[in-house]
């Protein structure tokens, strides 16, 4: 692969990630072919994810080096995330020189809070899709979706499905053809019900119980970065 121009990938790590959101993405990308991934967070030392393990980041915001691809996983921490001036500030910096700026999962609203996505189509977990629009973005409800240089996943396995489509946007659909098969990505999941419209109505219900019970003023927060977003273009 050593005649494929070189590419850098650079993953935002933050406490209480969805690991899956970073590290299906990340087996993908880095058989880019003459690759890096960094993963980068404020500092050096290890990230709890929400699998109840630990990451080490590769780089500090201070000492990333450019990316060419910039992704922003999601999980619950996202709103922690938002609210630090840090991550945000190196978000911002990495996306001006990023080629490509990406997300997976609800990492699409913080590139929204970050004022990234103001009439981009965009895509984000199925919970939390709703949001897209207060920041501007065009929500699509699709899998993946790529607008310009802006492609963001669907939640948590829609990961891989992004890597494989951005891949096979920047170097070729033979390239992500034969990773898919390298990885023997041929999903048959054992239920059908990974989406809301097929879901019972009681499980339903059991995720919005849990997921309010874990993050109580998810919502809230998200909105109050939407409407900073709105003071901070106004002023």
């Amino acid at each position: 692969m050593s005649e494929l121009s070189p590419i850098r990938v650079a993953f935002l790590l933050f406490p209480d990630v969805t690991q899956l959101d970073l590290t299906g993405p990340a087996q993908v990308l880095s058989r880019l072919g003459n690759a890096t991934v960094d993963l980068v967070a404020k500092t050096l030392d290890p990230v709890m994810t929400d699998a109840g393990f630990a990451l080490v980041p590769t780089a500090t915001f201070g000492t990333a080096v450019q990316p060419d691809i910039l992704c922003v996983p999601g999980g619950m921490g996202i709103n922690d995330a938002i609210d630090d001036a840090d991550t945000m500030a190196w978000v911002q910096r990495a996306a001006a020189g990023a080629g490509w700026i990406t997300s997976v999962c609800t990492g699409s609203l913080l590139l929204g809070a970050a004022g990234l996505l103001e009439g981009y189509r965009a895509t984000c977990h199925w919970a939390q899709h709703q949001h897209l629009a207060a920041f501007g973005a065009i929500p699509v409800k699709d899998r993946v979706v790529i607008d310009r240089n802006r492609a963001t996943g669907g939640g948590v396995t829609a990961g891989i499905d992004f890597a494989l489509s951005l891949m096979a946007a920047i170097r070729s659909e033979a390239q992500a053809r034969f990773v898919q098969l390298s990885l023997e990505y041929d999903p048959s999941p054992p239920f059908d019900g990974g989406a809301p419209e097929r879901a019972d109505p009681a499980m339903l219900a059991r995720y919005h119980d849990m997921a309010a019970q874990r993050a109580p003023d998810r919502d809230a927060r998200t909105l109050a970065a939407a409407a900073r977003l709105r003071r901070s273009a106004l002023s």
